[in-house]
C-alpha cells in the first residue's frame, strides 16, 4: 500500500481531493480530462524539442530522450509520463493523489512501460536529495497557492545542467473569458471550479520566482487553439496557455 504523502506547504489540500475524486478518469479521452489529451501532442513536441536542444539529441530519432532521468510532478495518471517513456526517458511521475498514482502504475504495467511512480510531494522527494536532468510542472502553478514557495521547493531537484519546463495559464483577462467562462462554464471541457483565476501566473511573474530560485528562464512559448480546425498550437501569443523553460548552470 502506498504510504499517505506528507503534508506540504504549497499544496493546497482541497486540489488534491478534486483530483483524486477523479483518478479513474486520468485516460478517458472524452472524459473530465479530455483536454489534456487534445493538448497532450502540442505539450510533447515542445518538451522533447526542448529537451534535445539543451542536451544535443537528435529529435528525430525514436529514442531522442534515451538515458534521461526526467521527474514529472503532478504526473496525475501519468499522461505524459508514458509517452516520455517511449522516447527512451528514464521517467520518474509523482502526485500527491494517492488514487491517480495507483490508475498510472496500473495503467502503465499493461502497456508494459516501466515507470517509477510515488505518491509523494515534490518537497518530500527534494528533501531525498535527488536530482534530474529535467522536471516537468505541466498544468500545476496555477494550482498551488504560493508559486515562488514552490518554485524555490521544487528547484533543488533540477540537477547541474539541468532543464526546469513548465506550462500554465496567464493571468489575463482573455484567459479569464476562455479557460474558466468558456471551458468550464459554456462549452463544459473541464469541471466548473477546476480554476481560480487569481491564481493564473504571468510568464513575468514566473520568471520572476525561477530567477529567486536559481534558474534562468531560456524560452517562453505560447500554445493556441484554433476553434475552426478544432486543432492546439505552439505559438508566440501568450494571453492564455504558454510554456517556460528555465536552465540551471
Amino acid at each position: 500500500m502506498t504510504p499517505r504523502p506528507s503534508s506540504s506547504t504549497t499544496l493546497d489540500a482541497e486540489e488534491v481531493r478534486r483530483f483524486e475524486r477523479l483518478a479513474s478518469d486520468w485516460w478517458d479521452t472524452k472524459g473530465p480530462f479530455k483536454p489534456l489529451h487534445r493538448i497532450n501532442p502540442v505539450r510533447l513536441t515542445y518538451i522533447r524539442d526542448q529537451l534535445c536542444k539543451r542536451f544535443g539529441r537528435d529529435k528525430t530519432q525514436a529514442a531522442s530522450l534515451k538515458g534521461l532521468r526526467i521527474l514529472d510532478i503532478g504526473c496525475g495518471g501519468g499522461l505524459v509520463c508514458e509517452p516520455l517513456a517511449r522516447l527512451g526517458a528514464d521517467i520518474t511521475g509523482i502526485d500527491p493523489a494517492e488514487e491517480s498514482i495507483k490508475g498510472a502504475r496500473i495503467h502503465a504495467e499493461g502497456g508494459g512501460i516501466a515507470i517509477r511512480y510515488e505518491a509523494v510531494t515534490a518537497e518530500n522527494m527534494a528533501a531525498r536529495g535527488e536530482a534530474f536532468d529535467a522536471v516537468m510542472l505541466l498544468e500545476v502553478v496555477e494550482h498551488v497557492p504560493d508559486v515562488p514557495a514552490f518554485i524555490r521547493g521544487v528547484a533543488p531537484l533540477v540537477g547541474p545542467g539541468g532543464v526546469l519546463i513548465l506550462s500554465t495559464l496567464n493571468r489575463t483577462l482573455k484567459a479569464y473569458a476562455l479557460a474558466i467562462v468558456g471551458a468550464e462554464l459554456i462549452l463544459r471541457w473541464i469541471p466548473a471550479g477546476t480554476h481560480q483565476w487569481e491564481r493564473f501566473v504571468t510568464p513575468q511573474e514566473l520568471s520572476a520566482a525561477l530567477r529567486s530560485a536559481g534558474l534562468t528562464p531560456s524560452d517562453t512559448t505560447g500554445m493556441v487553439y484554433n476553434p475552426l480546425t478544432d486543432i492546439w498550437r505552439l505559438s508566440s501569443d501568450t494571453d492564455v496557455n504558454y510554456f517556460t523553460t528555465a536552465m540551471r548552470a
